[in-house]
């Protein structure tokens, strides 16, 4: 973000005329400097929330796909002791508390980190810091904590609730959130002000191995390790019960690629589930838990026919990427309703050809549309940074600002609609509310971890000095407000758990209220850090 924002103001003291400041800089064409600064705000500012809507749909295809990479089961055979016959089981090769914390905090991040650490390698050679600096990962971590909880505490149907099963996995993950920006504060502040040395660095990003053994250990109970906190009623299996396993599973087109559609563009809360693994146990009592990709008794003709029509789901994908009336929008009485929907479906159908190139979710476990979805939101997240960058020019706006609101919102995008679908489909909140927590501390020990050790290491060889951070000082007051909003946050949830029984959900006028009381936390965060950037307070 440095690097950006150092341009913009460049821009901006480079092209001052009788005391007016105008920008030169341009998003495609030389021309649009020639436009007045109002139309391209009014253009720039439509273009990010074009992005916005990219990066919505591009998060639910991401979701697909660590739904078939998370329910992969590895085969095992035991004999039983006592009738001597072979017991095949299917057991999960994934963690529940690993897959929130790596696949979903590490994939919903992934804009603020892939960014960091191109823009660190763009840096290499200088002496001060690039990339998305911690102000901006401060105002990503507000975004991630109050708009999105305000979200996620209205997903649940009216009256229902969702709880955190699994206290004590929370409560971990909680602690090394918060420690995350402490820990940020000592390298800036107090360790080294102003300079980040290697052994900081280096000790940054291995704070995110220590996370995950300490929440595994927390899973499993490790003594010593853990807190003697017993594990709630979580489910088995996180399966939804308006889920239908009847569906033939050789009906390709419906599994994958009209749900993937469906999920594109509505979210339906009968497409997306992070960690649906279902079970069924036959008459002999071998146990299976099977999975849509690996049907358990299929024939090898089955298996064959099944793998040779993954290039027809991947032609499905582009046929429903150009088809503007869905089957669900032609059950529609009302011609206004249905005129709608295919106007929405024009707007959405450049990100939908384009998303269409991530191959179909049952190549490879899920694996190869994992990593083309995280290319292609690291891609609208550049975009982003781009739009932003161009606002904060033609507006005149403070940089910081920007990055506390249109640039913290939308590189934390993907953060919202995961969490969304997770507070959805999930019947505990412990993803939804641990993606939250764990994006935070992803955001520190590996967005900013990361991009500063690449730097630190090539500084300290090539010029054996430490690397440099610019405004460093201002961080203090943000963090300080960040600190004093989190705990009225935190607060609030706890007491929705001893007073209503759940973090998520509730009755309606409790849940608005929750969400409205969040947001105003969030407000409260970015006018103070804005008004101290800009020199007003």
């Amino acid at each position: 973000m440095a690097s950006i924002l150092n341009q913009t103001q460049e821009l901006q003291q480079s092209s001052k005329v009788l005391g007016h400041v105008r920008c030169e800089s341009y998003f495609l064409f030389s021309g649009e400097s020639n436009l007045s600064d109002a139309l391209r705000a009014v253009l720039y500012f439509l273009g990010l929330a074009y992005c916005f809507i990219g990066l919505s749909a591009i998060t639910a295809r991401f979701f697909k796909s660590m739904e078939n990479v998370v329910k992969h089961s590895r085969k095992v055979v035991s004999v039983d002791p006592v009738t001597k016959a072979q017991v095949i089981t299917y057991k999960k090769v994934w963690n529940f508390t690993i897959a929130d914390i790596s696949l979903l905090a590490f994939g919903t991040s992934f804009p603020q980190i892939s960014l960091a650490t191109i823009d660190a390698f763009r840096n290499m050679g200088e002496r001060y810091a690039g990339g998305l600096g911690p102000g901006t990962l401060v105002g990503s971590a507000a975004f991630d904590l109050f708009p999105i909880h305000a979200v996620c505490v209205l997903m649940p149907k009216a009256g229902e609730l969702k709880k955190i099963s699994d206290l004590g996995v929370w409560l971990v993950e909680l602690v090394w959130s918060f420690w995350a920006y402490i820990w940020l504060y000592i390298i800036l502040e107090v360790w080294s002000p102003n300079v980040v040395t290697l052994v900081e660095a280096l000790l940054t990003v291995l704070q995110y191995g220590l996370l995950l053994v300490h929440a595994y250990a927390q899973d499993k109970r490790w003594p010593y390790l853990s807190l003697p906190m017993s594990r709630g009623d979580r489910p088995e299996e996180w399966v939804p019960e308006e889920i239908d396993t009847s569906k033939d599973d050789n009906d390709v087109h419906d599994v994958y690629s009209d749900a993937a559609q469906r999920a594109v563009e509505s979210g339906n809360r009968n497409i997306v589930d992070i960690f649906s693994i279902h079970s069924a146990t036959n008459d002999a009592g071998i146990t299976y838990h099977t999975v849509a990709d690996t049907p358990v008794g299929s024939s090898t003709s089955k298996r064959m026919a099944k793998n040779a029509t993954v290039f027809d789901i991947w032609k499905q994908q582009f046929v429903d990427a150009i088809t503007l009336e869905t089957s669900e929008s032609k059950k529609i009485d009302s011609i206004y309703l249905r005129i709608a929907k295919s106007f929405w479906q024009l707007v959405l159908a450049p990100w939908k050809i384009v998303f269409a190139f991530v191959p179909p979710c049952n190549i490879a476990h899920g694996w190869i549309a994992f990593i083309c979805s995280l290319l292609f939101i690291s891609g609208v997240a550049f975009v982003v940074t781009r739009f932003t960058d161009l606002i904060s020019c033609v507006t005149g706006v403070n940089p910081y600002v920007i990055a506390f609101t249109a640039l913290a919102a939308g590189t934390s995008w993907p953060d919202l609609v995961a969490s969304k679908i997770a507070a959805e489909r999930q019947l505990t909140a412990d993803s939804a509310i641990a993606n939250i927590t764990c994006s935070n501390s992803v955001n520190i020990y590996v967005g900013i971890g990361v991009p500063w050790l690449i730097n630190t290491v090539y500084n300290y060889f090539a010029y054996r000095e430490p690397l440099y951070i610019e405004n460093a000082k201002g961080l203090s007051f943000s963090l300080l407000i960040f600190f004093a909003t989190s705990v009225g946050c935190i607060v609030v949830l706890v007491l929705r758990r001893l007073i209503i029984g759940a973090e998520l959900g509730g009755p309606r006028l409790w849940a608005w209220l929750t969400s409205i009381y969040f947001m105003l936390l969030w407000v409260v965060f970015v006018v103070l850090s804005s008004l101290k950037v800009s020199g007003i307070i």
